[in-house]
């Protein structure tokens, strides 16, 4: 008898809620900020996105919103609900998914490899979450204040964000070849 393998939903299943509590535990790393704090989540969304690429990444991430919109405590602070996608956050909450999947996308294209093109790819990740988190806090405070208070503070821990997302590819690279 001839048995044909169906895909399954349970494996990306799976690897999507690990990707969305993986990105719950960074939020609650950081350093407090206001309006906006510093986390590692960006740094995680990235990783998410390179390791699952765009499809699965961007799904991922939006799994985490949908968690925090329901009124699971994931995002930064362990806040929740409705609210936390509508305060100073909510651009870059948002702008998490096109981030993932940007940097799944490019890692399909083989920028996780080498050290300039990985580096590209995290900061390019920055910058498209960057430009929705500004944008939405140009709309709430202005231009001048959303880049005083929601970029210029996080460029040195953007940069420390980049070479870590690079180094950790290096060295999966390496356990791999081991």
């Amino acid at each position: 008898m001839n048995t044909i393998t169906r895909p399954t939903l349970l494996r990306p299943a799976l690897l999507a809620l690990g990707g969305s509590l993986a990105i719950a535990a960074s939020a609650q790393i950081q350093v407090p900020m206001q309006p906006v704090p510093m986390t590692l989540q960006s740094l995680v969304v990235l990783l998410v996105g390179v390791a699952y690429g765009w499809r699965l990444g961007a799904a991922t991430v939006l799994l985490y919103l949908a968690e925090g919109l329901c009124g699971l405590p994931v995002f930064a602070g362990f806040r929740a609900g409705p609210a936390a996608l509508a305060g100073p956050t909510a651009g870059f909450l948002i702008g998490f998914v096109p981030a993932a999947a940007l940097a799944g996308w490019l890692a399909a294209r083989s920028w996780a490899r080498g050290l300039w093109r990985p580096a590209a790819l995290f900061t390019a990740g920055h910058a498209v979450l960057f430009a929705a988190g500004i944008a939405w806090l140009a709309w709430l405070f202005g231009l001048d204040r959303a880049v005083a208070v929601g970029l210029l503070p996080f460029l040195p821990g953007s940069a420390v964000k980049v070479a870590l997302g690079v180094a950790l590819l290096a060295g999966l690279r390496g356990l791999r070849r081991a």
